[in-house]
């Protein structure tokens, strides 16, 4: 069976997408979209990626009915990061076998979880 590659994007509405295509640069150093085929896009390392539909309202989605989930080498930089520049985060205290996570929503609501696989700070 052939399969996909991975993810090639994540679209979604935004009320102000260039406001918030800063924040996710500014922030989590996600580049901002290319606004023409000569400039680059943002590169993921390699890894896993998990696609999991949900039940409708699940707890796991934020308001806007997804949420999206990011790796990240260091959970503790990463959170330093972000609520240095404002931005409230909240740590799941449990290790879990898969990693460690952590929760945040975008300036407009959208939910976003961090997550450090195990043995990523090895």
């Amino acid at each position: 069976m052939e399969r996909v590659t991975g993810i090639g994007g994540l679209f979604f509405a935004a009320r102000d997408p260039a406001a918030l295509g800063r924040w996710y640069a500014e922030n989590l150093g996600v580049d901002e979209p290319p606004t023409s085929y000569g400039v680059s896009s943002w590169r993921q390392e390699s890894g896993a990626t998990v696609l999991a539909p949900m039940p409708i309202g699940s707890e796991h989605l934020g308001p806007t009915g997804w949420a999206v989930n990011f790796r990240v080498r260091s959970l503790d930089a990463m959170v330093e990061q972000l609520r240095a520049s404002g931005t409230a985060v909240v740590v799941d205290p449990e290790h879990y076998p898969n990693g460690r996570f952590a929760d945040l929503h975008d300036p407009e609501g959208n939910r976003i979880q961090l997550w450090e696989p195990a043995g990523a700070d090895d």
